[in-house]
């Protein structure tokens, strides 16, 4: 194995070739509570606190290649941490706090991490419900300690410099870099295993994709996208914000910002998306500095798009790549084609555009199988236009889960040149321009008794109607294997139809196409639909599910 940059080592460089240039923006304050004054840190001096935290983490005694839980919110010290791990070779165990104490705690138990770096509020969570309390052997509280043992952030960057002159091991290409956990939107949460390569193939493929160079300034609301900006060379500011609940931000706190630092690239969900573009103002607010906005997570709708794009300049990118925790990024498109030409054929039911692949990154299609393959082989494929998975072979491909052999052997495939090919789950097809839409989650099919149904397809058909803000089709179970297709409503909260006219008119936009024609059941959910925790995008279909079941019976 030859020796890498690590993304401690992209930083490093940057901070070589940009010392005083900014690394971050930090603001002061709660949301809400009027303009944010900032402090800003230089990359000089970020890659400097990496350095001393990487060598302080070693003389308290974690190893390279040993896990540490790391439970803090975005902030200086969040950066410093992981990347002094990446630099000392130890992973970093990165969660959701947004999924609950319940199934964070059964992450932790799961990823076995050797110490914890945590706010004093993570430690006493920790203690209090027992986290990973059998492989817990080294506590780092960032701020003030109580009477858990251990040590402080403080103590740690003193042991640092008294190391100063110490070598640090070196990392390599297949070295675990990091322990990521899925959202947990589609079952349980899983924890993906990155190596140094993995990231340094994603650093390349966003450099290279969307055209970024040293010195722009990002605005993350998702904080582990923030971390690829240090390796980026781009100035983080960030945005105060509920990071659990992007679905929630107040829009100004993201337009004050990007007017403030003239922001040119921007990460969002969709839903965060769609709160910052119904913001209000006198002749409508503009946010001329942006050259792109990247969103992910979710699709993002047409209409959304809509009002998005007229607040920026021209020349300005939409950009929605498609991927996940375990392969990122897969596709890419913009708002062009969207608005431009695929937005119509996904209102007539075919699917989401997500785009052409992009770099290196191959993607096949092939027949939906709920079984492990272990080996590729070309029979696997579907014709193109035919929905079938999606599978995926890419240097940032990663290759297995934590502990979890049968949702490894699910999820991934030995491709004929000795390389992993991911299987996304979600199902889709191939068009003629050789672009990929996304159809829905495998997961999430429907078996109806006339045939097979995917959710995109069908949910963008009812969408459409005025009163309904977003929809989910769901299954019930019948006798004879079969399922009975439910379309659950949730309706635009000032909409002007009954549940009973609403419904009438769902049915008589169901009968106007082919693969609908035999829906009959619609339920009207007058709270928000259940969403994931990560980005307030994906629609919990499983609870809707049991609950439709529920309604049923």
């Amino acid at each position: 194995m030859a020796e890498i940059i690590s993304m401690a080592g992209a930083l490093a460089r940057m901070a070589s070739q940009q010392p005083s240039a900014p690394a971050m923006h930090v603001p002061r304050g709660a949301a809400g509570s009027g303009e944010a004054t900032y402090s800003t840190i230089d990359y000089q001096t970020l890659d400097a606190d990496v350095v001393r935290i990487a060598r302080g983490l070693v003389a308290v005694g974690i190893a390279p290649g040993e896990r540490v839980a790391v439970l803090l919110r975005p902030s200086p010290e969040l950066f410093a941490v992981v990347f002094a791990m990446f630099r000392a070779g130890i992973a970093p165990i990165v969660v959701d706090p947004g999924m609950g104490l319940r199934a964070l705690g059964a992450c932790l138990d799961e990823a076995a991490p050797v110490g914890m770096i945590a706010a004093a509020d993570g430690h006493v969570a920790s203690l209090v419900l027992g986290w990973a309390r059998r492989t817990l052997r080294v506590r780092v509280t960032v701020g003030r300690r109580w009477l858990w043992g251990g040590v402080t952030l403080t103590q740690v960057r003193a042991l640092g410099n008294a190391a100063s002159g110490r070598e640090l091991a070196p990392v390599r290409v297949d070295d675990v870099a990091a322990v990521a956990f899925t959202s947990g939107s589609t079952g349980l949460a899983k924890g993906v295993v990155y190596t140094h390569g993995n990231f340094a193939a994603q650093v390349d493929m966003l450099r290279s994709t969307f055209g970024i160079v040293p010195g722009e300034i990002d605005l993350p609301t998702f904080p582990l996208f923030a971390l690829f900006d240090p390796a980026l060379g781009m100035t983080t500011v960030l945005p105060r914000m509920d990071f659990t609940r992007p679905a929630s931000v107040l829009p100004e706190e993201i337009v004050r910002p990007i007017h403030r630092f003239s922001a040119t690239n921007m990460f969002g969900s969709p839903a965060l998306l769609d709160r910052v573009a119904r913001i209000e103002g006198p002749r409508g607010v503009k946010l001329p500095s942006l050259r792109r906005v990247i969103s992910a997570g979710a699709p993002v709708k047409a209409s959304v798009l809509d009002r998005l794009v007229p607040m920026l300049a021209e020349g300005a990118l939409v950009a929605t790549p498609y991927g996940a925790t375990e392969a990122l990024p897969v596709a890419v498109i913009d708002h062009h084609e969207i608005l431009g030409e695929t937005r119509a054929r996904t209102d007539d039911g075919a699917g989401v555009c997500i785009g052409r692949p992009v770099g290196e990154v191959r993607v096949e299609v092939i027949r939906i199988d709920d079984a492990p393959i272990e080996r590729w082989s070309d029979s696997l494929r579907v014709l193109d236009g035919e929905v079938g998975e999606f599978v995926v072979a890419s240097p940032s491909v990663t290759r297995e889960y934590l502990g979890r052999q049968e949702a490894t052997r699910l999820a991934k495939i030995a491709g004929p040149h000795g390389e992993v090919m991911h299987r996304m789950g979600d199902v889709g097809f191939r068009d003629e321009a050789g672009r990929l839409w996304y159809c829905g989650r495998k997961s999430h099919r429907v078996r109806a008794p006339w045939g097979v149904l995917f959710t995109e397809q069908v949910e963008a058909l009812f969408d459409r109607h005025e009163a309904v803000r977003r929809c989910a089709l769901v299954g019930i179970a019948r006798a004879d294997g079969a399922e009975d297709p439910v379309v659950v409503v949730e309706p635009e909260p000032d909409r002007m139809l009954g549940d009973d006219e609403l419904v009438a008119a769902l049915r008589a936009l169901a009968d106007e196409h082919t693969k609908t024609r035999g829906i009959e059941h619609f339920l009207v959910h007058r709270r928000p639909l259940p969403v994931d925790v990560r980005h307030n995008a994906k629609i919990f279909r499983e609870k809707l599910a049991v609950w439709a079941t529920e309604q049923s019976a």
